[in-house]
């Protein structure tokens, strides 16, 4: 690739607008009602890392990290890093069992209306045909255009494309190769696997180690690169693009993604964390974990069905497809979407625990949708006794719901009540409901119950809006439709 050229071009696509690339131009951007419709989306982490499968996706950093258990076990297993180093990966990436369409459709089997594949990781091996660099997927290990192949099959089933890209975080990531002799001590330039592999700085400092020129116009290039081949719906990145020194790139792909896709005749997405885009032009992400409240913006919360890895693992910690759906309508609730990361098997098998969690999702929503899909937050996010820890990486241990949470969504003259544990007594007692209560005073035509044939028997008192089933029994949540006039 004439990089030079490419960078020109690059700058025209900036100058033909509509967007420029400054916050103040950004700032209109809107999120495109799709979005906001489709709820939940599928995260996919499969790479090299799932080759050795062990401890978590970041094993290419920490196996060269000397008294760290991925540098123990890399010696076990595979040997010195002088003789095995994480390039050597590659060959055993084949990827043999993958099948797009059977990827396809077991994601929309799981409710799911998007797919966010990571395009590349941090370890800076391209999963789709690149002209940047020669270390990606067409040309190496599975010599095929994963990504591509991926783009087509989910269109067949009517799921959107977006793309992930972890490429910031490479300035670093294999620079611990150079304390000890490894395959990194290799001489390295632009286009190397490892390159540049400079010192890691502390990840809450946003000015120590900054990327130079070349790197920052090296990870625009393969960006937009990325756009340019599969234009993909929603464009999500990892941390570390807040540092300072990105902004003025991350301005220039903003403006260059947006006027891509309204050339195409639709609006783009990009999903950041913590500031690294200015509020209004990108739609905010929380990863693995969520908001207290309800939210004015439209935002997104990432996690994976596993606790302790994105990728596939051998000991890989689940969590409950209960947990899950609560999760889904919690953050629903709040204004927010859910992006659930699954990890494929090195060869491209989709492991059976991940499998039968996004089927349990599906069955779920195959009934209860339309309270998800499609609606909007309400007066109120919920009630109940629970508290939801606020901020990200809180979804360490599942939350103990009660009979008594529960969240509100709506869409028209419907209102959607969710119980997120179903009691065992058949009562539900929804407070928020009450006989002239602050949230609501209209008035109720019809309730159902999603699901079920039984009409519930409800009165509303002073106190709340009483509901009692005999038959209705659930170890997911429940959904009660309640139609207003």
């Amino acid at each position: 690739m004439d990089k030079q050229a490419y960078l020109e071009h690059i700058q025209a696509v900036i100058a033909q607008g509509p967007y420029e690339d400054n916050w103040e131009s950004l700032r209109h951007f809107e999120v495109p009602a799709w979005y906001k419709e489709a709820k939940f989306g599928i995260f996919i982490h499969w790479g090299l890392y799932s080759v050795p499968a062990f401890s978590s996706e970041w094993y290419s950093r920490n196996m060269y990290i000397k008294d760290s258990k991925e540098y123990a076990h890399h010696i076990a297993t595979y040997g010195k890093h002088t003789e095995f180093g994480y390039k050597d990966f590659i060959p055993m990436f084949t990827a043999d069992r993958f099948d797009a369409d059977e990827w396809a459709e077991l994601f929309r089997r799981s409710g799911a209306r998007y797919v966010m594949p990571v395009a590349e990781h941090h370890d800076g091996f391209q999963m789709y045909k690149s002209d940047v660099s020669v270390y990606n997927a067409a040309g190496m290990g599975p010599k095929r255009d994963l990504l591509g192949e991926m783009k087509a099959a989910y269109e067949k089933q009517g799921l959107v494309l977006c793309a992930s890209t972890h490429r910031a975080e490479h300035w670093f990531f294999m620079s611990h190769g150079k304390a000890f002799p490894s395959d990194i001590q290799e001489p390295m330039q632009c286009g190397d696997f490892y390159w540049p592999a400079m010192p890691e700085p502390d990840h809450q400092d946003l000015y120590a180690s900054p990327p130079h020129q070349e790197f920052l116009e090296d990870w625009l290039i393969r960006c937009c690169e990325l756009v340019d081949k599969y234009m993909p719906r929603v464009l999500y990145f990892d941390w570390w693009i807040h540092h300072t020194a990105f902004k003025p790139y991350l301005q220039q792909l903003a403006a260059y993604y947006y006027n891509k896709t309204a050339s195409q005749g639709f609006q783009g997405i990009i999903n950041y964390k913590h500031d690294a885009f200015a509020f209004g032009s990108a739609v905010p992400d929380v990863e693995r974990g969520q908001f207290a409240e309800m939210k004015p913006y439209y935002w997104q919360t990432d996690t994976a069905v596993a606790r302790n890895s994105w990728c596939h693992t051998i000991n890989n910690d689940y969590k409950s497809p209960l947990e899950l759906i609560q999760g889904l309508v919690d953050i629903v609730s709040k204004n927010g979407n859910l992006l659930l990361n699954i990890g494929p098997r090195a060869d491209g098998s989709i492991p059976e625990e991940d499998r039968d969690i996004l089927l349990a999702i599906g069955e779920w929503l195959s009934v209860n949708g339309e309270a998800i899909y499609g609606t909007s937050y309400w007066r109120t996010s919920g009630e109940g006794p629970t508290a939801v820890e606020e901020g990200q990486f809180t979804d360490g241990k599942a939350k103990l719901f009660t009979s008594e949470d529960i969240r509100f969504t709506s869409k028209g003259h419907v209102l959607y009540a969710t119980v997120l544990v179903y009691p065992d007594n058949g009562e539900v007692r929804i407070r928020t409901l009450k006989e002239k209560g602050h949230h609501f005073h209209g008035v109720i035509e019809e309730i159902e119950i999603l699901g079920f044939d039984e009409k519930p028997v409800w009165t509303r008192t002073d106190e709340a809006l009483v509901l009692t089933t005999k038959e209705v029994q659930s170890a997911l949540p429940v959904v009660f439709k309640i139609t207003t006039m």
